[in-house]
This record gives structure tokens, sequence and C-alpha cells, in this order.
């Protein structure tokens, strides 16, 4: 068996998509009231977020435990393949493109996401993905979400330290990345090959010229 191990790493949100799609996946399962409610009830650690990055995690847990907390995780495990499915007409033609090509190639492709697992592993399944590194809630005995995280937000240092996680004793002998956002950086950093993509790619061809 060889040796080598070429793998993909991409980003979900902006990077394979165009947009968010958490906020539409807390809409899809709750409704937008109860989003909007949550949204405006933990505002002032949101913005405090926009600084910091540890508010931002916690902000994001409590908004997630205030939408969430206390549904059936098999509720909304189905509900995430329902909404999985509303998502490649929001995909990135030339980025979708990009992964067909690591496909073809025999790497390995996977998604390392601060988005929820739930509609992210139906998704990354329809495109042929080896495997996902996304979010994931905490379930009690009873099958119910607790309203906290798992494990941490899958976001900046920790996209890294996921995905050195993920390659075990077998890492990458060779790494793209692909991102759009500063909260790729740290998983970017760790490429032979970073690509962004989007709004940051422009800036960053920008800074070069």
């Amino acid at each position: 068996m060889s040796d080598a191990r070429p793998i993909a790493a991409f980003d979900f949100d902006g990077t394979i998509t165009q947009r968010d799609t958490l906020l539409g996946f807390l809409t899809f399962v709750a409704g937008r009231r109860a989003v909007t409610a949550a949204m405006l009830r933990h505002a002032g650690g949101l913005l405090r977020g926009l600084r910091d990055d540890v508010e931002r995690d916690a902000s994001k847990e409590r908004v997630l435990g205030a939408v969430m907390g206390g549904r059936s995780l098999d509720d909304v495990t189905a509900a995430g393949v329902r909404y999985a499915a509303l998502l490649p007409q929001r995909f990135r033609p030339e980025v979708t493109a990009q992964v067909r090509w690591h496909l073809d190639e025999g790497h390995e492709v996977v998604l390392v996401s601060a988005s929820l697992e739930y509609y992210l592993r139906p998704a990354a399944e329809a495109l042929g993905l080896t495997d996902v590194i996304g979010v994931t809630m905490e379930a009690d005995a009873s099958g119910r979400l607790t309203g906290r995280l798992a494990r941490p937000n899958v976001r900046a240092e920790e996209k890294a330290v996921r995905l050195r996680e993920w390659w075990g004793k077998r890492p990458a002998t060779e790494l793209w990345a692909y991102g759009n956002s500063s909260g790729d950086e740290a998983l970017l950093a760790l490429a032979d090959h970073p690509t962004w993509i989007g709004r940051r790619a422009r800036d960053v061809q920008t800074a070069a010229s």
C-alpha cells in the first residue's frame, strides 16, 4: 500500500457555498421568530464577538442552546438531511469543480467547518467527500440536545487542531486547503497549497499587486 496521502480540506460556508448556511438551518428547524428572539437576547455577546474570538464562540453556543436545546437529536438529524437537499443551489460551481478534480485525482476530501454536522454530513455525502469535521451538540441519555456544544467550535486554530486529530498518525503527504475568512487562516497555514475563495481571494490578490 502506498504511503502517499494527498488531502484536500475545504471550509463550507462562504467557500463551497456562496453564503452562511447555519442561520438558515436554525430557521429551518425552529422558525424565524425563535431564531430572531435568540439573536436579540444574546446581541451584546454577538457584537463583542466581532472583536473577541472567545466571546464569539461563547455567544454562538448560547444562541445554539437557546434555539436547539431540548430538541430530539433524531429530529434534528432528520431535519439536517432535508435541509442539505436544498443547499446545492447555493454552491459555488467553480469550487465544486475543484472538489471533483480532487476526487478524480484520488485525493481524500474533508470538510472542516464551524457549521453543524447534522446537515454537513448529508451534503458531503452527496458531493462524494471522504469525511466531515464540524460542530455537534451534546445530547443527554434520552437523546435530547442539552444546548451545549459537544466539543469546541471548529473555527480558527481549532480547525487545524481537529484536522491534525483526524489524520492521526498518517498526516497528509500533500495538503490543499480552501477557505474564505479569517476563521480559516490556521487551516490554510497548514497547507502546501492554500487557496482563498471569494472576497478574501480578491483582497489577497489586491495586496499582492
